[in-house]
């Protein structure tokens, strides 16, 4: 365990027989990307054979409330299942990855409500105070990674889907966002990237340092969630990661996306940069906390749009967590659909508005059952905007989500 002795996994003193690169390769979240190395990822890691596995699934049954004009209202659920499993090989270690989601059943007319997000398509038109479901097949690649020597790793992975070296871990899989159920607003500035197609990637872990290199097709999923986007490998990113103990990570990424919206006519580079803290505590449970920003620059309308998100999740107690998550995201879409509006705040206010988002919530672990681990939940989010589009969005818009949340866990 030379170098990686943070990682810290539930089952691992079960009957787990995995050498240094093995370890390495259980504690990536979705693609290369990771947390902290001190967050115990809820999972289940049975054997099978010589084979380690690793099972992780979370699903949320939600009911929201949009408030204002363009708000609304839906009962929906969202959630993934993954599959892993790792074996040793030639030295290192091997590791396939599925990662599956029902979203294109269980969020119906291809959106939910959520003001104020915008990205992607419904129906032939731009999502604007909606987010869209997920892909069936979120992911579905291989893992391979080999020491050079005691402190050096070497990694490479490719995905027909998968999640490329850009941007901090994806918002479903992040511990700071384990008891949010709804995306983030800057999640199309940030870690939208985390379903893409033809994905490539080479990193190299010295001690504390880890560098990656990605090569994968830009275009986000179509508004087909069942089928696979296929594409030539036309963007690429580089990422940086630190981890200086197992309690604290951070990343700075930067890459250029050949049009990511199929409506749009340019390319996006995007830059990131995040923190990431995990502090193990009684009970098997952490405090985890993300500070996050993101930048896209559109090649074709030259605007540089910035997202920022503080995000944290406290456990009170065994049982009882707060959340939290503030946001403030440069947006220019949210009138994409309403041309005449669009045409006229663009003369009197201008086309980019910067919306601030404040949520507080709190959830309530009800009991574990045949190693489903259950909760009742629910969060506020009040908003802060530009008074000149508070006559669309009315002056104090809001949104609520009340929740039951479901998860795989070892205990």
């Amino acid at each position: 365990m030379t170098g990686h002795e943070g990682m810290n996994m539930p089952g691992m003193n079960h009957g787990m027989d995995m050498n240094d690169a093995g370890m390495y390769l259980m504690n990536t979240a979705s693609g290369t990307s990771m947390n902290p190395l001190s967050w115990t990822m809820p999972m289940l890691m049975p054997r099978l054979g010589s084979w380690n596995l690793m099972l992780m699934g979370q699903a949320f049954i939600i009911d929201t409330q949009q408030s204002g004009p363009r708000g609304g209202d839906k009962f929906y659920s969202a959630n993934w299942f993954m599959g892993a499993a790792e074996h040793k090989l030639g030295g290192g270690s091997v590791l396939f990855q599925t990662m599956l989601s029902l979203d294109p059943a269980t969020v119906t007319n291809r959106r939910y409500p959520l003001l104020f997000q915008t990205g992607e398509t419904a129906y032939g038109k731009p999502l604007v105070d909606a987010q869209h479901p997920h892909d069936f097949i979120m992911s579905i690649g291989v893992n391979y990674a080999h020491p050079l020597s005691e402190n050096t790793m070497l990694q490479l992975y490719y995905a027909p889907i998968g999640d490329p070296a850009l941007g901090p871990v994806a918002f479903p899989h992040r511990a700071s966002a384990s008891e949010l159920p709804q995306a983030t607003l800057g999640h199309h500035w940030q870690d939208a990237t985390h379903i893409a197609d033809n994905v490539a990637t080479v990193a190299l872990k010295y001690k504390w340092l880890r560098l990656e290199a990605s090569g994968f097709y830009g275009t986000e999923p179509n508004e087909n969630r069942w089928n696979i986007d296929w594409g030539p490998m036309n963007s690429y990113s580089g990422r940086v990661s630190i981890f200086p103990s197992k309690n604290w990570m951070a990343q700075v990424s930067a890459g250029r996306i050949a049009r990511p919206e199929g409506l749009d006519g340019g390319d996006v580079v995007r830059t990131t940069a995040s923190l990431h803290y995990t502090r193990p505590m009684a009970e098997g449970n952490a405090w985890s906390t993300s500070l996050v920003w993101g930048r896209n620059h559109d090649t074709f309308t030259q605007h540089n749009l910035n997202s920022y998100l503080l995000e944290s999740v406290y456990p009170l107690a065994k049982k009882d967590f707060l959340t939290a998550r503030v946001e403030l995201v440069d947006k220019d879409e949210l009138f994409a659909n309403d041309p005449a509006i669009e045409h006229l705040l663009e003369h009197t206010a201008g086309s980019t508005f910067r919306i601030q988002a404040y949520t507080a919530g709190y959830t309530r672990d009800i009991g574990t059952f045949n190693h489903i681990e259950t909760g009742i939940g629910a969060n506020v989010t009040a908003y802060a905007i530009p008074s000149a589009i508070k006559p669309y969005y009315g002056e104090h818009p809001r949104g609520v989500n009340v929740f039951l949340r479901f998860r795989l866990k070892n205990r």
